[in-house]
């Protein structure tokens, strides 16, 4: 019970001003620039969510039998969904979702990117960018993220925009970080 309380105060205590003061104006436009930059090279849209808490609703589940850990992926897979991540012409899209009040990186990708790609790649990638949330270099960790996460719908959703009169690709979801 003590846990859970402290779980919930700690929850209670950041909101979005936390995250904006972790994710800045001008970190949020390079990351934006980064993520343009990354789908003009496959057909996949990426997505960038920063929250500082879980919303109380979320909070109250929380008891022996759901973890932190459970209610931060299924928070991630909800702003999947709200986010419209899902909703890409080649079911290729990925959310990069950061819980700053749990140093909790989650990656939600589409059926399919998922298809290509097992979830013990995702994972690895989560655990070689949390070093970097942990030290609260979130620049490097979302960086490092995008990079993995471009690396992999390039192999996977390359695109050649190199032919003269092939039309743009359509830019499908916004790039700049979600923050909440």
């Amino acid at each position: 019970m003590l846990g859970k309380l402290t779980t919930i105060l700690k929850h209670l205590w950041l909101d979005a001003s936390d995250a904006r003061r972790a994710i800045p104006p001008d970190m949020l436009q390079r990351l934006a620039r980064r993520v343009a930059a990354s789908e003009r090279r496959h057909s996949g849209e990426i997505r960038i969510c920063v929250e500082a808490s879980l919303p109380l609703s979320y909070l109250w589940r929380l008891d022996r039998h759901t973890s932190i850990a459970a209610l931060t992926r299924q928070r991630a897979v909800t702003l999947f969904g709200k986010l419209r991540v899902w909703d890409t012409e080649h079911n290729n899209g990925v959310l990069i979702y950061v819980l700053l009040a749990e140093h909790a990186i989650e990656i939600v990708a589409d059926r399919g990117l998922a298809r290509q790609v097992g979830p013990d790649q995702w994972q690895a990638m989560v655990t070689r960018m949390a070093a970097a949330f942990r030290e609260q270099r979130y620049e490097d960790g979302l960086t490092q993220a995008l990079e993995e996460t471009s690396a992999v719908l390039m192999q996977h959703f390359a695109v050649d925009g190199s032919e003269e009169g092939a039309p743009a690709r359509a830019n499908e979801l916004p790039d700049a970080p979600q923050l909440q």
